[in-house]
Parts: structure tokens; sequence; C-alpha cells
């Protein structure tokens, strides 16, 4: 439906509401509030990946705001044999007042949304993780300011988080610098897209150059849920391990960043994940604030971020 308000990627939605929902987590956080804004509405929450943060943090999120929440597994439901992902939708949408979906493929995800008649709410693809990059940059910018004009580099695969990096880029006026090895590299037509609208992002594959002068490195696990041949993925992503020295490398004040879970000695040493400049516990904490804020714009739009 047309007027729905889904949260499906960044790119889909305008900088200014992206804008409202996050200057709103960051009020909801400082001073709390909207305790009651949805009481009365239920969100389903349907996993075909397993979750931690995710879970937890849009659980609690609809709960403290005051509604509902169920859970779904494709093995406790009928998803697991054979249902279709647009009749689970139409299903849900009678029975709920908003769907978060945490899915293999932006295929589903589409298909959920297509069909549904309540907002849906992307909680990951292997295209994308929008809600993980609105409680990054709450992250970011609790800590060193605006990010509009910084400059954030990205080391390692750039898989779906990187890809909503990509489109946080364009949309809150930042320099976003991906370093990665040939065939681990953004999709062309993301790139087009973050050109097309702005966005200044660059890809090459030599991590010290993109750590240069950053305001913040990100990096992500290498093997990741589904993927093969982990140790042909290891070899190649080696050469852009986060550690010390790469650290050494980014501006005074300088922040490192992972969504986690973290795999030490993989992707990033543990002097540096554990160190004085990793801000990811505060980065899985946000993730809290920012599905409220998401939460409350798909249910109430802006009047819910006032």
């Amino acid at each position: 439906m047309a007027d729905l308000r889904h949260f499906l990627d960044l790119d889909a939605i305008d900088a200014t509401t992206l804008r409202a929902m996050l200057d709103s987590a960051a009020r909801i956080k400082a001073s709390g509030g909207q305790e009651d804004a949805l009481r009365g509405k239920t969100l389903a929450m349907v996993f075909e990946k397993p979750s931690t943060r995710t879970r937890v943090s849009f659980d609690v999120a609809m709960q403290s705001l005051g509604g509902n929440v169920v859970s779904l597994e494709p093995e406790g439901s009928q998803l697991g044999r054979g249902e279709t992902v647009a009749d689970t939708a139409r299903i849900l949408s009678q029975y709920v007042d908003v769907i978060m979906f945490r899915t293999s493929t932006v295929e589903n995800l589409v298909e959920m949304a297509d069909a549904a008649t309540v907002p849906v709410i992307n909680g990951l693809t292997d295209r994308s993780h929008p809600c993980q990059i609105m409680a990054d940059v709450l992250t970011f910018e609790e800590i060193s300011g605006p990010i509009a004009d910084r400059v954030v580099a990205w080391s390692g695969d750039a898989n779906n988080v990187a890809n909503s990096w990509i489109h946080a880029a364009a949309r809150f006026g930042f320099e976003l610098r991906i370093a990665s090895p040939e065939g681990f590299r953004p999709p062309a037509d993301i790139l087009e897209w973050a050109a097309a609208n702005g966005g200044r992002v660059s890809v090459g594959g030599d991590p010290n150059a993109a750590a240069s002068g950053a305001d913040c490195i990100v990096t992500d696990t290498w093997v990741s849920m589904g993927d093969e041949d982990a140790e042909r993925r290891r070899a190649a992503l080696e050469p852009f391990r986060v550690d010390a020295d790469l650290m050494a490398r980014a501006a005074e004040g300088a922040i490192f960043m992972h969504c986690l879970p973290a795999y030490r000695g993989d992707e990033v040493t543990a002097d540096v994940v554990d160190g004085p400049q990793s801000v990811v516990w505060t980065e899985a904490g946000n993730r809290l604030h920012a599905q409220k804020s998401i939460l409350l714009w798909c249910l109430l739009g802006s009047a819910g971020l006032a």
C-alpha cells in the first residue's frame, strides 16, 4: 500500500526524515519518554536468520513503548513448511500493526512489504542492514559530534552492512572510504546510486590509505551466516584486518565500530575491539534507541518523532 511507512532501506527514505529519526532516538536516550506511545500496538518479529541484538533490541524497544511483541521462527510457523512470504504477510497483517523481518534475501523482504497491509521493517537482508547503521550514526554523533563532512573508513568485506553505510554517506553527508580486496567490493548499482545522490564514496584496495586521517574505522565479520569457503575468504581478507597499526593511521580521537559478533584475530584484533577507541558496546546499546524511533515513525509518522 502506497501510504504505508515501510523502513526497508536508507536509500528509500529522504534525508530529512532520517535526520528526524536520529534526533528522536537521541532525545529518547537522553531523557526517556514515549513510554505509552505504542500502547495497544503489536509488533511481529519474523526471523529466517539467527539474531541476538536485533531480536532483543526490537523486543525491548516495543515493550518499553507500551506495545506487545510476537516472535516467529521458521520451525515454529508455516514459513518452515512452505507457506509463501506473501501469504505470511497477508495473515500477519490481520493480527499485528507492524512487522520486523530478518531474512536471507532482499527478494523475500520486498515480497513481505508488497503483500503486507502494515509497515514492514528490514531487520537484515543479504543486501543491507539499515537499522544497524541508524544506531551507528547515532553512536558516532553521540561520541564524536555531527557526522556531516567527517570521514568513515571501512576495511574488509564490503558486505550488507557496508552497503547501508554507502546509503548513509549520501543521506548524512559524510565521506566513506572502502578498502576491500577484489571480489569483496560493493555492488555497482549501490555505488552508482550513491554517486547520483551526492555520496562521497571511494573504493580501493589499500586499507592504510582508507584509514589515513579517518574519524571512524569500521569492519565486520569475514565469514557470515551462509558463507562458504571460509579459509579462502580469510586468506583474501587478512591484509584488511583492523589492528593497532591501522587505528594509528586514523585521526586523533578516532573511534572503532563493529556491528558484532566480533571474531578476535580475524577481522579485528582483540586490543582494538576491547581497547579504548572501541565503541562497540555503546553501538550495540544504541540499537535499542534507534529502533524505538523507527517503530514510532512507522506507526505514528512525524508525530511520533516530536
